[in-house]
């Protein structure tokens, strides 16, 4: 029997699945978490062989000793992942500790974690990406502003997610921002006009897509978390055959196997520099699945069940599911501090038969997807626009 070793089974709240699925397919499932054990929800104890509790998945130590437990007392570990943005470098340096060869290594991290360091295989990919320059001194960033002209955004070279993210527009506020920076190296680029569409798929071990789709964010996550803002984004029902070729290719530069992605790119909204409206450019790589209930939604979309997929990838190397019918699914994230101008019973009432989950957003995460969940599936993009209008119009 396989030994599979999962960091964090228990946060985001629904990555316990990926852990059952792996049971069904014959994995031993040894987890590694710091939820004490008496606060394990019951889906999560009823995924997993055995589970070791550490006081902070922060402390290596602690997390490496949990690994040779592991190790000692059920052999060879084949598989170790967390499928999580935030622990893709300790779970590199664990299996690099351990040589577990089922994933990205120490030596990866670079290429999939620091912004500057993807661009090289973006280009390897022929995905444009942003012009930028690594933030040293205001007088080297002046002179890079010079060339692509204000706004400019600047974000931790590795970063997660949208944390730390500021759309810079003048002298001034560039300034303020050498003021406030904290100790890391910071990544500067030229702003891009454009919405986000991504390309998530599921890669086997020969380096082949067995499931995509993708979302599109019509809003600026940084704009979520910088100004508290309502969230949107949603799983389209077809993706776009651009956003696939633009996918495809960067996965095969980044030499991917065996691994759930979430690639993002922009569509440009108008003419600019860096192309004409319409094309797709290179946002950023991510070597996980998208965050939070995202593969749940996926699952709403394509009527199918994403976790088993990526299950039978680590177990067998291929799957026999296939997607069936084809839905928009929705993702509306409120605000506890605005009040909306159609009550939550009232949108529950309109939207009862559409409506796949509603549920408190967990504290971590609320900074970029609201504070109240509402995901529904709808057949046409017109539906979904109705949803999205009416369940963030406020009282002015």
């Amino acid at each position: 029997m396989k030994n599979f070793i999962f960091i964090s089974p228990n946060f985001p709240e629904n990555y316990w699945k990926f852990c059952k699925q792996l049971q069904y397919n014959g994995f031993n499932v040894l987890c590694i978490g710091d939820c004490p054990y008496e606060q394990l929800k019951d889906e999560v104890w009823g995924s997993l062989k055995e589970y070791y509790w550490v006081r902070s998945l922060e402390n290596y130590d602690e997390v490496y000793r949990a690994v040779a437990f592991f190790i000692f007392k059920y052999g060879k570990i084949d598989f170790l992942e967390s499928n999580n943005e935030y622990w893709l470098e300790r779970d590199a340096m664990l299996r690099t500790a351990f040589n577990i060869k089922s994933g990205f290594m120490q030596k990866d991290i670079k290429k999939i974690k620091f912004k500057s360091q993807m661009k090289k295989y973006y280009a390897k990919a022929g995905v444009k990406t942003a012009r930028y320059c690594l933030v040293k001194t205001l007088s080297g960033c002046k002179k890079f502003i010079d060339e692509v002209g204000y706004p400019v955004i600047v974000k931790p070279d590795n970063g997660v997610g949208a944390n730390d993210t500021r759309k810079i527009a003048n002298d001034k506020q560039l300034e303020k921002f050498f003021e406030e920076k904290q100790p890391v190296q910071y990544i500067m680029e030229e702003f891009i006009f454009g919405e986000v569409n991504s390309y998530d798929a599921i890669i086997d071990g020969e380096g082949k897509p067995v499931f995509e789709t993708g979302n599109v964010t019509p809003c600026s996550l940084m704009d979520v978390v910088n100004e508290n803002g309502d969230s949107m984004f949603y799983i389209a029902n077809q993706l776009s055959e651009d956003v696939r070729k633009a996918g495809r290719d960067t996965a095969k530069a980044f030499g991917v196997k065996n691994r759930f992605i979430h690639f993002e790119f922009f569509r440009l909204t108008r003419n600019q520099p860096i192309g004409k409206k319409g094309e797709v450019v290179a946002l950023e790589v991510n070597m996980r699945p998208s965050g939070g209930i995202s593969p749940d939604m996926m699952n709403y979309a394509n009527s199918i069940d994403v976790y088993k997929i990526w299950a039978d990838i680590m177990a067998f190397g291929q799957t026999e599911l296939t997607c069936g019918e084809k839905f928009f699914c929705a993702f509306a994230g409120r605000r506890d501090e605005k009040v909306y101008y159609y009550s939550e019973q009232e949108i529950l009432g309109k939207y009862a038969q559409n409506m796949r989950i509603v549920d408190k957003v967990p504290y971590a995460l609320s900074g970029a997807m609201g504070n109240r969940m509402f995901v529904a599936v709808f057949k046409t993009k017109e539906a979904l626009d109705e949803f999205y209008s009416e369940i963030f119009k406020t009282i002015s």
